[in-house]
């Protein structure tokens, strides 16, 4: 059996690695199993940072689309266009797709229309907000999936509501979990740490991501300085891409605890995550990896994908409230935060019961 992997960008890759692993432990126990992984970026985009395959312990790309852009309809039609030609010149059996980016949609579409096996990893998700482009892409790929492998409980009810046929819903577990397990032992204490005299459990680590939170210039510069000032002097550490970066200076918001840095290589970024106080982030990947690790997180969004982190996790949902933050941050520091307790197939086996079941239902046909 012939699976292509397709990556749409660099968080994509923390979710194939076990896959990738998986297949090729499949394989050499005698399945017949292999795979393909193409990129839709550009073969030297740069959020590729040259340790991340080396730090994933995984190979690097078989092809790349080379289609990068912003306009979504662009995107997709190129996507769709360069995608049909790999797979004339690469043919497969199974298409597994990831989250929930423009890519994710795209490669589902051509690989339906081309009668072979849709495959979506992290399927039923959803915020339930058709304004949000993401949402409409993990609709759409949800319900031409011939297998949805789903996270948690929560998306199958959501997937079971939508009248998904149940035989296609495979409850496999946090893949992301996979990923953090397999690395704790390997995570590397950056080489500016102790020059900055930090300590662990001794800095607020703050991520953000989000374009839309970035564009509202009055929000974020309030959230910020309510971050500054609840931290109480505590070193607010900042791995920021460029574009957060420039968003960020142009606010000229002066604290001497907020240090922004430019974005860390996996290993890396993994310490800092894993030996924060604490964690002020939009983005859900993070919250769940804080939810494993136990370490408090402030989330500046409305939902989680993974409503796990927060009902169960050390998650919790601020939106972008400063007074909401204000309160969150206050008990953090205190040191009164709630303690994690495991979600259910966070085992770290997430993607051998994924492949199994792509194994399985090949031989069934």
């Amino acid at each position: 059996m012939k699976i292509t992997i397709v990556s749409g960008a660099r968080p994509n890759f923390m979710k194939i690695a076990p896959i990738c692993r998986a297949i090729d432990a499949a394989r050499e126990s005698g399945k017949n199993i292999s795979y393909r992984l193409i990129y839709t970026g550009r073969q030297d985009d740069t959020s590729l940072d040259a340790s991340l395959f080396s730090d994933l312990d995984m190979k690097k790309p078989d092809g790349y689309l080379n289609v990068s852009g912003h306009d979504h309809s662009e995107v997709a039609a190129a996507i769709m266009l360069a995608f049909e030609k790999e797979l004339d010149a690469h043919p497969t059996r199974v298409v597994l797709v990831v989250d929930d980016l423009t890519a994710t949609m795209s490669c589902s579409i051509v690989a339906k229309k081309r009668g072979l096996k849709v495959a979506h990893l992290i399927a039923g998700t959803r915020s339930f907000d058709m304004n949000m482009p993401r949402e409409v892409n993990r609709t759409i790929v949800d319900a031409i999936s011939d297998y949805l492998f789903t996270a948690g409980m929560v998306a199958n009810r959501n997937l079971n509501q939508e009248g998904m046929i149940p035989e296609y819903i495979h409850y496999v577990g946090n893949i992301l979990i996979d990923t953090v397990r397999y690395n704790r032992h390997r995570l590397l204490q950056p080489v500016w740490f102790s020059t900055m005299r930090l300590k662990e459990r001794g800095y607020l680590l703050l991520t953000l991501n989000r374009h839309d939170l970035l564009a509202k210039k009055h929000v974020l510069n309030a959230l910020l300085q309510t971050l500054i000032e609840k931290s109480e002097g505590v070193p607010v550490i900042a791995p920021l891409h460029p574009y957060v970066q420039n968003a960020i200076k142009s606010l000229e918001i002066k604290a001497p605890n907020l240090h922004i840095l430019p974005p860390q290589s996996y290993l890396h970024f993994g310490y800092l995550v894993n030996h924060a106080k604490g964690i002020v982030t939009d983005s859900g990947n993070i919250a769940e990896e804080a939810t494993f690790l136990d370490v408090p997180c402030i989330t500046l969004n409305s939902y989680a994908e993974h409503p796990e982190t927060w009902r169960c996790g050390t998650n919790e949902l601020v939106n972008e409230s400063p007074s909401a933050l204000a309160t969150s941050l206050e008990r953090l520091i205190r040191g009164e935060w709630k303690h994690t307790t495991l979600p259910d197939r966070w085992d770290g086996r997430t993607a051998e019961r994924i492949v199994q079941t792509l194994i399985y239902g090949e031989l069934r046909l």
